[in-house]
């Protein structure tokens, strides 16, 4: 299960570090630059995910923690895409990413938890 966790908290740490420390530019790039601050909130959060990942590898928590997060952005760039906010193809393209990787985090959820059968290690 490790094949499975490990690249999902690494792939947290980097996305998580990249909006803590780069949020205010990501928002601009976005055209959204008042989001910054939710940006590099949304970074701590993954950040938290991946650590959740590396402490508990055999649990789908961490896995389904970034379906939550992953739910999270995609509510976001849509709110921001239907109040015709920011820069649309930027923000689609965004979206496409986010729905990418929600795709591969259910997957994982799915595949963590039917190992086990159980969220946390006992």
């Amino acid at each position: 299960m490790r094949r499975i966790s490990y690249p999902l908290a690494a792939l947290s740490f980097g996305l998580g570090a990249l909006e803590l420390l780069s949020g205010r530019k990501m928002a601009r790039k976005l055209g959204l630059p008042r989001s910054a601050p939710v940006l590099k909130t949304y970074g701590a959060r993954e950040i938290a995910s991946g650590a959740l990942l590396l402490a508990a590898p055999r649990s789908s928590l961490g896995a389904w923690s970034r379906v939550a997060g992953d739910v999270m952005d995609l509510a976001t760039l849509g709110t921001a895409r239907l109040q015709k906010r920011g820069r649309p193809n930027r923000i689609m393209g965004a979206a496409a990413l986010v729905g990418a990787a929600l795709a591969a985090d259910v997957a994982a959820g799915l595949l963590l938890g039917r190992r086990k059968r159980k969220l946390l290690p006992a």
